[in-house]
């Protein structure tokens, strides 16, 4: 993989980190949880109608211009900076399973995992470690890649193997969560794996990122979740719909930092479609 065709000091500097150091266990921790802070996860392409790529030098891009994005974009871009930077990292096929649905969705591939390798450290002797900045409100340290709980800020996530992946890993999210839990493919995978799941989860009207405008921040003692008009702040923040564009707009800017480059026709164009998708998510 060619790691320095892109403007890493540029993307350091939007994590807020001058010098990373030599790889090691805290040298990721403080990467992952810079990224979760700093880069929101984020599905607003869907609802600008823009096409969006899973090449990791494309979401690199988007980074850089102060873009977010979801599992896709913010995995791959941060899989690139962490090889830029001479970490052993790996992709793999993951899915992420819904509360409403049943059971383990397996690795179906509505999620791009990380790994990351030869970091031993107390408590992880092994050194691998299950590193992801593309779950909203998932992990903000990287978890090790072991059988525990683990408590991180208001959640606890649990890591045990996986019931449907051979040899693969499941995480529990905390009950309290967005999702129930994730499944993760041992094997390593390659960007075209994902294509497919990608171009329906972007561009499918029946698609959830479809449904409602969803931006997500992670922070040390919480997420901050804009789903449609709600703002949620927790654990203890609390909860209000945003009722006119300019509180939307201003939310987007002071909370998660987003400041789409758009006109006044194109942001009245994408307030509407915010307000139409959440009545009917509303409704639903």
């Amino acid at each position: 993989m060619r790691v320095f065709e892109f403007d890493v000091a540029g993307y350091l500097n939007r994590l807020g980190i001058t010098d990373p150091g030599r790889p090691s266990a805290e040298g990721l921790a403080a990467l992952q949880r810079a990224h979760v802070e700093r880069v929101p996860y984020e599905n607003l392409h869907v609802h600008l109608g823009e096409i969006t790529t899973i090449n990791p030098y494309d979401s690199a891009a988007r980074i850089l211009a102060g873009r977010g994005g979801y599992c896709y974009h913010l995995n791959g871009a941060f899989s690139l900076l962490l090889s830029a930077l001479g970490y052993s990292v790996r992709w793999h096929r993951a899915g992420v399973q819904g509360r409403d649905e049943p059971g383990p969705v397996g690795a179906n591939g509505n999620h791009l995992g990380l790994t990351v390798h030869g970091l031993p450290a107390r408590g992880n002797p092994d050194g691998m470690w299950l590193v992801d900045v593309g779950l909203g409100d998932g992990p903000y340290s990287p978890l090790p890649l072991r059988p525990g709980e683990y408590p991180d800020g208001p959640h606890r996530y649990v890591l045990e193997p996986s019931t449907v992946e051979l040899l693969g890993w499941r995480m529990r999210h905390d009950p309290a969560g967005s999702f129930a839990a994730l499944d993760l493919r041992a094997d390593t995978a390659v960007p075209s794996e994902f294509q497919a799941m990608h171009e329906w989860l972007s561009t499918a009207p029946e698609s959830p990122y479809a449904r409602v405008v969803t931006v997500q921040r992670r922070h040390g003692t919480g997420v901050d979740m804009l789903r449609g008009r709600i703002l949620h702040r927790l654990p203890d923040g609390g909860v209000r719909e945003l009722a006119s564009r300019s509180e939307w707009y201003e939310a987007l800017a002071d909370v998660f930092g987003l400041t789409p480059d758009l006109g006044e026709y194109e942001r009245d164009q994408l307030w509407r479609r915010v307000s139409a998708a959440h009545e009917a998510w509303q409704s639903a």
